[in-house]
């Protein structure tokens, strides 16, 4: 799925939504014209904590926007934990992998300090590099959020925040690079990263996962393509309420559509990279 305009332009929400202190922002072509603000974050917008501390409390967001096209972002958006949800085009709570994002980043872009409500279509399109920054998802539409970089540099960090209700992957990783997801919890969902098994084009993926808790119900934290030499190293997971939860799962990914095989789950030292003891229950 791929946003309406190029990953260099720059867009804010409505004239309703707050922009931050470092980035303008317009809604996508079809929109009206743009009007930018400058606002800073709410007393209750707080910095994602660092690897390794307690995790932040839901937040109570400070006030609710509908999005019904897509909210293009370069630079730093500071959403100020108001809660963004679908309306219009973007307002289908379902599946559908023609949905677009509710925000679209360009290569580089932060957004922060959001909540993103029911329905939340595709949630999050990274274009590139990103950092999505105490961010949280009330109830995943398709995904929670996309990376879709071509570059074997790029980096994605997902630092803070929180998921609910993901059908399916709440983290989908179509593109190539490197993703670290930290600090953050998930609950009721599918699996938390997911490296696309069978995108028309293929990367090497790395996935990095540090101070994460896991709530029933779920399936798996992760899964991987072992044939594309993907890897995924974990530490300090916590599950709650699942034994039987997949850690880590090794796929043979293709780039014909069909359904990825399963190569077996674990830690191997190779692609799963951790030890039980990086696992609490």
């Amino acid at each position: 799925m791929t946003p309406s305009a190029s990953a260099s332009a720059s867009a804010s929400p409505s004239a309703s939504a707050s922009a931050t202190k470092s980035a303008t922002a317009s809604p996508s072509a079809s929109a009206s014209a743009t009007k930018s603000a400058t606002a800073s974050p709410s007393a209750s917008a707080t910095t994602s904590p660092s690897s390794g501390t307690a995790l932040a409390a839901w937040p109570t967001p400070t006030g609710n926007q509908a999005v019904s096209s897509t909210i293009e972002v370069s630079g730093t958006y500071d959403g100020t934990l108001k809660r963004f949800y679908g309306s219009g085009a973007l307002g289908s709570d379902g599946q559908s992998e023609s949905q677009g994002p509710l925000f679209a980043l360009a290569d580089g872009a932060v957004l922060k300090n959001v909540v993103l409500g029911a329905p939340a279509a595709d949630g999050v399109h990274c274009l590139g590099s990103c950092t999505l920054q105490n961010v949280w998802w009330e109830d995943v539409g398709e995904d929670a959020a996309s990376f879709k970089g071509k570059s074997t540099s790029a980096k994605y960090l997902v630092d803070g925040g929180g998921a609910r209700k993901a059908d399916d992957k709440v983290l989908q990783f179509n593109g190539a690079g490197t993703l670290t997801v930290r600090n953050f919890q998930v609950e009721d969902f599918g699996k938390l990263v997911r490296s696309c098994g069978n995108c028309s084009t293929q990367y090497q993926r790395h996935i990095v996962i540090g101070n994460v808790k896991a709530t029933a119900p779920g399936k798996a934290l992760v899964g991987i393509n072992a044939n594309y030499g993907d890897t995924a190293t974990l530490s300090g997971v916590t599950v709650v309420g699942d034994r039987d939860l997949t850690i880590c799962e090794r796929f043979k990914g293709n780039s014909s559509g069909d359904e990825p095989t399963s190569l077996g789950e674990g830690p191997d030292g190779t692609y799963c990279r951790y030890s039980t003891s990086d696992v609490t229950y």
